[in-house]
């Protein structure tokens, strides 16, 4: 029980990491500080994740990951939507 613990507050601080970056980016209409490389990196990072998650049939690996993942796809769809202010 402990370890499910552990495993849902480590799932759920890293699922929502990403979020203040999301937050900054659409606030100020800019992706000058964002690295192009660290999204894409993470995005397949997290992707190889859910597919362990689903390998292992782990509900809290696959559900963390998947909201990362949409996090860091609305990172990448900011960052392109903004990067000409770069």
């Amino acid at each position: 029980m402990f370890w499910k613990l552990i495993g849902v507050i480590a799932a759920g601080l890293t699922s929502f990491a990403f979020i203040p970056q999301v937050l900054k980016m659409y606030t100020t209409r800019s992706a000058k500080d964002i690295s192009l490389v660290t999204l894409i990196q993470l995005s397949l990072g997290v992707s190889l994740w859910i597919l362990y998650g689903i390998y292992l049939k782990d509900c809290i690996i696959i559900l963390a990951n998947a909201v990362t993942l949409l996090t860091l796809l609305s990172a990448l769809f900011l960052y392109h939507k903004y990067r000409r202010t770069a």
